[in-house]
């Protein structure tokens, strides 16, 4: 076990290096980031002075260097320091964490929602297998692959919102806010969790330990609650990690949509006012997060399943 995660922390490590390695370059191929950065009407000594300062003259590998353990006044971005925003004049990193915790609400708000459908709706539409339940939910869950989320946002602040007005359109003011956003970021992650959780149990309905439940006299309620759910659900535990890490790095389009205060939001901001070191420190940050629950939903698997070895 001790090796395994030991194991898993570099492999961790190194896909966090590759991470710093695609977000140094991010500036890089967007031209002279001297040019990117400065106002349009800087003359010829003002960029000349800016790369100085900056180090943006110096080889690239050097940069690299510098990015990594710091130039100037900055400590470089392995202590967090990415530099300070453009636009706000604050550092980077301390922004980002500002609108984390908004982006953190979210994607468990709509992880939730989407087990509170998705694990119940699976396990029945197993259990009755080709009857009207299963069908309807098989319906459901294409449709909530298939349905982009800007698309579904922009319904339900129509239907929801404009229409029947009972839930506000953007922003964040109070609980009632992050149900429009929940419901959309989580309705993709439900449909996924809900067809992996019908598969699985349909495999593990027909090994032979649940027959031998049913033939003890056990209720159906019992056999699937006791014996096939918890076997059934370590495949299911992948995916809810894997939903989890999506929902935070990947809600820029809800968060967009309703103007909600996330990370995801601040990047696009931060994307069309050429705010490069906010989009730096977020990049990096939500990285990091995903690594972190994958790793996390690794080894979670022994708990779930002692017969699972991690030689």
């Amino acid at each position: 076990m001790r090796a395994y995660v030991i194991r898993r922390l570099l492999q961790s490590l190194i896909v966090l290096k590759a991470v710093l390695l695609i977000v140094f370059f991010m500036l890089q191929i967007t031209g002279d980031p001297a040019a990117v950065l400065m106002p349009l009407d800087a003359t010829k000594d003002d960029l000349a002075k800016f790369r100085k300062d900056m180090g943006f003259d110096l080889p690239l590998h050097v940069q690299y260097y510098n990015f990594l353990f710091g130039f100037g006044r900055s400590k470089g971005v392995l202590r967090g320091d990415f530099g300070f925003s453009f636009r706000h004049e604050v550092p980077a990193m301390g922004l980002v964490m500002e609108h984390f915790p908004a982006t953190v609400r979210l994607a468990v708000v709509a992880l939730i929602v989407a087990l509170i459908v998705a694990i119940p709706a699976g396990i029945m539409s197993a259990t009755f297998r080709n009857s009207w339940m299963d069908h309807w939910s098989s319906v459901g869950s294409m449709l909530g692959q298939s349905m982009p989320e800007f698309w579904l946002g922009l319904m339900f602040i129509v239907v929801f919102a404009v229409k029947l007005r009972w839930l506000p359109t953007s922003g964040y003011e109070g609980p009632t806010y992050i149900i429009l956003p929940a419901m959309t970021a989580g309705l993709y992650a439900t449909a996924r969790i809900m067809r992996v959780m019908r598969s699985q149990m349909l495999d593990v309905l027909g090994l032979d330990y649940v027959r031998t439940a049913r033939s003890k006299g056990l209720t159906e309620v019992l056999v699937v609650v006791r014996h096939a759910l918890k076997n059934a659900s370590i495949p299911v535990v992948t995916i809810v990690g894997i939903e989890l890490g999506f929902l935070l790095g990947g809600t820029v389009v809800v968060e967009s949509v309703f103007a909600w205060p996330g990370v995801g939001f601040l990047t696009v901001d931060a994307i069309n006012n050429q705010d490069y070191p906010v989009v730096q420190a977020a990049v990096t940050l939500l990285a990091a997060v995903f690594v972190g629950v994958n790793l996390a939903v690794d080894l979670l698997y022994a708990w779930l399943d002692p017969r699972i070895s991690y030689k």
